[in-house]
């Protein structure tokens, strides 16, 4: 692969031009939209386009976060429905809607997309939402919660002698510190890790830091193909490599003290071609990020989760997308030159997505 200053882009290399978030609040007062809207606009401005440069709109989100009925079509008014906009919408994370806009820009017949990602989970409470996407049959009916499946997986990577509760307390120590520079961030702070352990268990092993603190936020984002990439700013970051990948719903078909899908979409878009700057890994528990670091084998990376991560603000259906943002702002800003943003979707880390971001025009 030519990088660097060598690299002359074809129209099949797509990028992202310009990048947006809102910060994760605890609660915002105003509607979803509201949110899209800041986005939308950071992200005109920054490029100069109008709406109607933009040919194909796609957004992640989710109706029963805020109890909505077909929430996802009013959502479009936060970008505006004049010009008539060309648009999909996928029931995920926002960054599954920017894998579906990446692969919709290799077809050719258009140039420029927006990518967005949107949550907000105050109305309602998402423990009590989510169990029902388990398995019908078996997790469904218990009731079991993300939460207590995440406290099933930390118990089954302590027993496989992979981790300690120390170790999980020692990721939202420096989670929340790194946290304390970002501006978008919900929770920070300098805490040592035995005041951490101190606290009472809330999903035993976990206790209550060790889960994300749910937040209402927006994440979008503009990519772009090949020379239109390069029109619309100096500073593109291109997308080497983007993967999915499923593992079986039922639980008990999994071990899950390790992550196989990871690991096989890491490996499908070349993560150790080259060297990885910074990593942004969507840690919605802290235990999940030693089951991540092993899967994409930055066990001993120095710059893991330098915004503070998913356990600093969780804007369920753009922390995903969000991470991809972290990561390519820091190349926009030349603090990295490549890095990897993971997302994930479902209990105990069923899907995975790894993408590549590298720098250079």
């Amino acid at each position: 692969m030519v990088t660097g200053s060598d690299f002359v882009p074809t129209d099949d290399d797509i990028a992202i031009v310009a990048v947006s978030q809102t910060p994760a609040y605890r609660l915002w007062n105003d509607s979803e939209q509201m949110l899209i809207m800041r986005c939308v606009n950071d992200l005109l401005g920054s490029t100069g386009m109008d709406r109607n440069d933009v040919q194909f709109t796609i957004a992640g989100s989710c109706d029963y976060l805020s109890g909505a009925p077909f929430a996802f079509v009013s959502n479009i008014d936060g970008v505006g429905a004049w010009p008539p906009v060309y648009e999909s919408h996928v029931e995920m994370d926002g960054a599954w809607a920017l894998n579906e806009a990446w692969h919709r820009l290799m077809l050719g017949d258009i140039q420029t997309a927006f990518v967005i990602g949107s949550g907000k989970s105050s109305p309602g409470t998402p423990r009590h939402v989510f169990p029902l996407q388990t398995d019908p049959y078996t997790a469904a009916p218990l009731g079991l919660d993300y939460p207590s499946i995440a406290g099933l997986q930390a118990n089954a990577l302590i027993n496989a002698g992979k981790a300690t509760e120390r170790d999980f307390a020692e990721v939202v120590a420096r989670s929340r510190r790194a946290a304390m520079s970002n501006p978008n961030a919900q929770v920070s702070g300098d805490h040592s890790v035995d005041e951490l352990l101190a606290k009472p268990h809330y999903s035993s092993p976990l206790r209550l830091h060790d889960l994300p603190p749910i937040s209402d936020g927006a994440a979008a984002m503009i990519i772009a193909r090949g020379k239109r990439a390069l029109e619309l700013t100096d500073r593109p970051v291109w997308i080497r490599g983007i993967d999915h990948r499923i593992e079986s719903h039922h639980l008990g078909l999994r071990d899950l003290s390790s992550s196989p899908s990871t690991k096989l979409a890491g490996e499908k878009v070349g993560v150790h071609d080259g060297p990885v700057d910074v990593a942004e890994l969507m840690v919605n528990f802290s235990h999940e990020e030693i089951i991540l670091r092993e899967a994409l084998g930055l066990q001993d990376h120095p710059n893991v989760n330098p915004s503070g991560g998913p356990l600093s603000g969780h804007p369920i259906m753009a922390t995903g997308l969000v991470r991809i943002i972290e990561v390519a702002r820091r190349i926009i800003e030349g603090e990295a030159h490549r890095g990897v943003a993971h997302a994930s979707s479902g209990p105990a880390l069923q899907q995975n997505l790894v993408c590549v971001l590298e720098g250079g025009n």
